[in-house]
């Protein structure tokens, strides 16, 4: 908590609050001593030093910064797994993500999740975070993922043994041991599990489950003893149900859930990670990158299938948080990260204050800062927002850089960033020559639309 000695050092004037636990908005100032929030309230102006710099709110939203519970700093935005896994170097990807975190910071981000990384990056760059010598968000991160033999969501791209990509593939109870020690060896925040991928014949809703209850237990007992949480990649509803029996501390997506895992997630009220904005892109955006509209359309189908289960898990109590799984080339950086909230709202039934609690207050528990963050209250952190435009009644204002007019960081006020351009390294992307294959017929077709 604040030293009660930290002189006042920013009056934010003016403005209307929204605290991020779901309270109506209300007009306030909010007075900042260090990198603490001092004072909300009415009037601060008159109690306050002169020489303390003060910034003019008014007709403004003061909130706090966005926290992205499902991001994928590391991985430069593919467009396959093959790009993802063949195409990337260690060293170039740290310094690459040292450079796109900047973005999550441009677009109202003040913490994120990284669930899994290449190699150990995550790790690293937050490490660098923390010590300020890469300004950014405040980042917890995973490791690896672990999958089994049986694959994630690659499928044979996935080896039989070891490392590739973001995903650590183990064999039974010694090697589930070892690798869950390794990585809370090297600094991990959280263990990841791969509870469920895809296989060339699968014939069930969503993905199949590749761990056992049992195995799964183990997982979340040995990181549990070293007191590090676990969070689990469930799309089905048995995988949902058994990441809760085992004891996992989050789960995303947690779709296709039946009643047996709405039962399990809300006795233990696990909370969950929807990461709707990919297949939400895909399904409304898709078209304008080349995806079929059958791909298009299964995406879509999950949103509208898996909503009902998960609005009745947050009526009883299930935290929902907002994630955007930003970081593959459907949802890049700095673009996304408000769209969630939107899918929240639209898709969940969710008020605009009940997502925006959900993308801040309660999202600090993916950072392990439940109660430190997250929210317009004395004695958090100061990380915050001053948005133009009423967020209490649309969020979608979020999504406009415009209306983003100042990003306070740990109590300091952000310079204005926008990203320059860029190229790629050679080597960094998957080479391919087109979206189609050049048949006879299709260049029938170019042909006939040139002479038109």
């Amino acid at each position: 908590m604040m030293n009660e000695q930290t002189p006042a050092s920013l009056l934010i004037e003016g403005g209307q609050v929204i605290d991020g636990l779901g309270n109506p908005p209300f007009s306030a100032d909010v007075l900042l001593a260090g990198n603490r929030i001092a004072a909300v309230a009415p009037d601060l102006g008159a109690s306050t030093p002169p020489a303390v710099p003060r910034i003019d709110a008014r007709g403004m939203t003061v909130m706090p910064g966005l926290i992205d519970a499902h991001c994928h700093i590391s991985f430069d935005e593919p467009n396959s797994n093959d790009e993802l896994f063949f195409h990337r170097r260690e060293g170039l990807a740290a310094i690459i993500a040292a450079a796109n975190v900047r973005k999550l910071l441009a677009a109202g981000v003040t913490g994120f999740f990284d669930a899994d990384s290449l190699w150990e990056v995550g790790v690293d760059l937050r490490d660098a975070l923390e010590a300020g010598i890469v300004p950014g968000p405040r980042m917890a991160t995973g490791g690896n993922a672990l999958l089994t033999a049986g694959g994630g969501t690659a499928g044979r791209l996935i080896p039989d043994e070891g490392r590739r990509g973001y995903g650590m593939v183990v064999h039974g109870r010694d090697e589930i041991v070892r690798e869950v020690r390794r990585q809370i060896k090297i600094g991990v925040d959280w263990i990841k599990v791969h509870v469920t991928g895809l296989t060339p014949r699968q014939r069930i809703k969503g993905e199949v489950q590749m761990w056992t209850l049992d195995e799964l237990k183990l997982v979340c007992d040995t990181a549990h003893e070293l007191g590090i949480p676990v969070v689990g990649h469930c799309r089905g509803a048995s995988s949902t149900r058994d990441a809760a029996l085992a004891g996992m501390d989050m789960i995303l997506h947690a779709t296709y859930m039946d009643d047996a895992a709405l039962e399990a997630v809300v006795e233990r009220r696990v909370p969950i990670v929807p990461t709707f904005t990919f297949q939400a892109n895909l399904a409304d955006y898709g078209a304008a990158v080349g995806a079929s509209e059958g791909i298009r359309k299964i995406f879509q189908k999950e949103i509208e299938e898996s909503a009902v289960m998960l609005k009745r898990a947050y009526d009883a109590g299930v935290p929902m948080l907002c994630g955007t799984e930003s970081g593959f080339s459907i949802t890049p950086y700095g673009d996304w990260h408000y769209r969630e909230l939107e899918v929240f709202v639209k898709d969940l039934g969710f008020t605009p204050l009940e997502a925006i609690r959900a993308a801040t207050s309660d999202n600090a528990f993916a950072l392990g800062l439940t109660g430190e963050t997250g929210a317009v209250e004395v004695g958090r952190l100061a990380d915050l927002l001053l948005v133009a435009g009423d967020v209490a009644r649309d969020v979608t204002v979020l999504g406009r850089r415009e209306n983003l007019r100042q990003v306070i960081m740990n109590g300091e006020p952000v310079p204005s960033f926008s990203a320059p351009p860029r190229r790629d390294p050679p080597g960094w992307r998957a080479p391919h020559y087109g979206t189609r294959i050049l048949r006879q017929d299709v260049v029938d077709e170019f042909k006939r639309g040139e002479s038109l």
